[in-house]
């Protein structure tokens, strides 16, 4: 004969509710004013039921991203045939996000979640910095099929420059990245990697 499961069944309605409410309380009011109690009260259940499922705020900012609630927003840069232009087109798209106050404090919750168990910030990786940082190293590689930029290089550093310099920006609550800075950086990487070939 089965085993009586223990306790009360967990409601689908509720977990979902629970996720909402934090990715909802993240954008209006950034992880440091995040707490369990006003998840809780948001989504309409007690305490004990957020607890019975994550073990502290991180964990379900975490999951939140992890299944869509909180997004980064972003995309992949265009493939104009200019390496150039379409870098600085991505980062002043990311740098406009970055300088809404939403947009920092979703960067500044998935870090803090991702600092807080490194199976979270696995996992947020493979998710999130992974992949944009992967199209901005492929994108970099056309740049160099192309000619214009030198063979050679380590392209995952220029990569790690464009990434580092958007998170340091909002994790450090310095002034936004304005577009003028965001050319800026971009013709610094690359003129290291110009192969002084005029684009046709």
């Amino acid at each position: 004969m089965p085993a009586k499961q223990r306790g009360r069944p967990r409601s689908p309605r509720a977990h979902e509710a629970i996720l909402r409410a934090a990715a909802e309380l993240v954008v209006a009011g950034g992880y440091e004013r995040l707490t369990m109690e006003a998840i809780a009260a948001r989504a309409g259940v007690g305490k004990q039921t957020v607890y019975r499922r994550w073990p502290s705020k991180s964990a379900v900012v975490a999951e939140a991203a992890l299944s869509g609630h909180l997004v980064p927003a972003g995309r992949e840069p265009a493939d104009t045939g200019d390496v150039v232009t379409d870098l600085r087109d991505w980062l002043r798209a990311a740098a406009a996000w970055l300088a809404e106050p939403g947009g920092a404090a979703v960067i500044r919750a998935l870090a803090a979640a991702a600092s807080d168990r490194d199976t979270d910030s696995a996992r947020l990786y493979e998710q999130f910095t992974g992949p944009f940082h992967a199209a901005l190293v492929a994108r970099l590689a056309a740049g160099v099929a192309e000619g214009r930029l030198r063979a050679g290089a380590e392209l995952g550093a220029v990569a790690d420059a464009l990434v580092g310099a958007l998170l340091y920006r909002a994790l450090a609550h310095t002034a936004p990245m304005t577009a003028d800075d965001a050319d800026a950086l971009v013709d610094v990487l690359l003129s290291g990697l110009d192969t002084g070939i005029p684009a046709d």
